[in-house]
């Protein structure tokens, strides 16, 4: 499986066998200087309906769309309902968590998680082999409850995502406020990483990657 940072939240998710998956794909704003989207894609996931993550009419040949629990193509998608806030959505509504297995490699995404997760919600995600976590905090959680969660979830790769950067001007924090006081930090100066089960890390392998768009 590979799985390659497109920017913000969007992550480009390639099988062995070819089925790829966007996740929350952004559209054009001000405060980004990330590409255009213009990847094709066979699934898309929207974790919700802001338009940095809902930009679905960007991905090319009608890829069909998970807004939540699904079976697309033979992967099973589970959604587990959250907020974008720590007011159970009265400030910046709903979220989904999508944890999905692809080669054998368990997959979260988080979405734009607002709060710490509650045991139950803990309990639904279940095993995590790779971790999509916002660490930027403002609009997502920061990097003291993204370490919380990392820890309660234990993943054996958790890679970053929505912080600021020289392609992101929102006015959230950096990659290594998250980072600060951590082992096992891998940066690399490319966008793509690919995982095999049974050659994954027996800790926790944080693993920073360079946006490609």
């Amino acid at each position: 499986m590979q799985i390659k940072w497109l920017g913000h939240a969007a992550f480009m998710i390639t099988s062995d066998t070819g089925t790829r998956i966007i996740t929350d794909p952004y559209a054009d704003r001000d405060e980004f200087s990330y590409g255009e989207i213009q990847e094709s894609a066979d699934i898309v996931t929207v974790s919700h309906e802001h338009s940095d993550h809902n930009n679905t009419a960007a991905v090319q040949e009608n890829p069909e769309v998970v807004r939540g629990t699904a079976k697309v193509k033979g992967i099973e998608f589970k959604g587990v309902p959250t907020y974008h806030d720590n007011t159970k959505g009265q400030q910046r509504g709903k979220n989904i968590i999508f944890c999905f297995e692809v080669d054998g490699v368990k997959t979260c995404h988080l979405g734009d998680l607002g709060h710490l997760l509650s045991d139950k919600e803990l309990a639904e995600i279940g095993k995590v082999d790779i971790l999509l976590i916002p660490v930027g905090g403002f609009y997502t959680i920061d990097a003291k409850v993204a370490t919380q969660i990392c820890d309660a979830l234990a993943p054996k790769v958790a890679i970053p995502m929505h912080f600021k950067n020289e392609k992101c001007a929102f006015p959230i924090a950096g990659v290594d406020e998250f980072l600060k006081g951590k082992e096992n930090i891998t940066r690399l100066d490319v966008s793509e990483v690919v995982f095999k089960q049974g050659a994954l890390p027996t800790v926790t392998q944080i693993v920073v990657l360079k946006p490609a768009l």
